[in-house]
């Protein structure tokens, strides 16, 4: 099997240098955001702006693309810088998405995050530009007031925090760990499908980790939640970044101690085991009852993948 930290799944390999020491510095900041090497991801309720003029679609743009609806003082956030150097930053822009989409021009849209990632339309590693942008712009505009005092907060250190000038308080962005799972008995794995997913699609259980929880212990509750399943044996496999809206997905593989499914109707409409062998017939489309597994663009696949073919990821 491909590794799929090369080939796999989504939203991973964000090529940009952090350089998160500097982030306290406004001078420094400022420099870099009025220079003429700048590049801004812009998003619109949630929608990156894309240059469609060539293939890979863009997500870089200079400052005059935003320039029709620019965003409000204190909104930009800084990402990092690319390869060359070129400081990249992310920033909202100032109007609705019919008002913006009713005046771009040719050649710019507005495309949902998923879409793009099932296109696979962009460059190497700016899906993880735009997971990293879309989580950060998503949390400011959702987390404009102190949650001590209720005053408005301000932007800080690039965007990587909020200060309350009222209270002192200090908030930093959220990113929500999930523990997302294959658990295998011998050559058998369970799978479920909550009713989110389209008609036939089967996947590995998920439920986000909770306070004072280890990834393995947050494992073993989910299954045993949603299945009913005891879980033992729990083993890291590979981790992705979800932007809907600042997940991160942190895949592992289970080890069954029990075979009787007990199944949570109000999160699943079926759960069952698969046999190995039913199970590639998924990942091959070959399926008597049209039966699938998730698109390799998530972390699900590539778990279920990696079970099915006898493979790790470092192989």
């Amino acid at each position: 099997m491909t590794d799929p930290h090369v080939l796999g799944f989504a939203y991973h390999g964000n090529p940009l240098d952090r350089l998160s020491e500097h982030r306290g510095d406004d001078g420094w900041f400022n420099a870099h955001l009025q220079g003429s090497s700048a590049r801004f991801v812009f998003l619109c309720e949630g929608r990156p702006l894309v240059g469609t003029a060539a293939h890979p679609l863009s997500i870089l743009h200079g400052r005059d693309v935003g320039g029709m609806f620019p965003p409000r003082e204190g909104e930009v956030v800084l990402l990092g810088f690319d390869v060359d150097g070129a400081p990249v930053f992310a920033a909202p822009l100032g109007a609705g998405a019919e008002e913006v989409e009713a005046a771009l021009p040719s050649g710019l849209k507005l495309i949902d995050i998923r879409s793009l990632a099932v296109q696979d339309a962009l460059a190497p590693g700016h899906l993880g530009i735009l997971a990293q942008a879309s989580a950060l712009l998503h949390w400011h505009a959702t987390h404009r007031h102190c949650s001590r005092c209720g005053a408005e907060s301000v932007m800080t250190q690039g965007g990587y925090r909020r200060d309350c000038p009222s209270c002192g308080g200090l908030h930093f962005p959220r990113t929500d760990p999930v523990a997302i799972m294959l658990v295998a008995d011998g050559d058998d794995c369970l799978m479920g499908r909550p009713p989110r997913l389209p008609e036939g699609v089967f996947s590995t259980l998920a439920g986000f980790i909770e306070p004072g929880e280890t990834i393995e212990e947050a494992v073993r509750r989910e299954v045993f939640e949603e299945a009913g399943i005891r879980v033992g044996q729990v083993d890291y496999h590979a981790s992705q970044p979800w932007p809907f809206p600042a997940s991160l997905m942190i895949g592992c593989h289970g080890v069954a101690t029990s075979r009787d499914i007990t199944m949570d109707e109000s999160e699943l409409e079926a759960c069952r085991w698969f046999p190995r062998e039913e199970v590639l017939a998924m990942l091959e489309d070959r399926h008597p009852d049209g039966l699938k597994v998730p698109p390799p663009l998530s972390i699900a696949h590539w778990l279920i993948r990696n079970w099915a073919e006898r493979r790790s990821v470092s192989e």
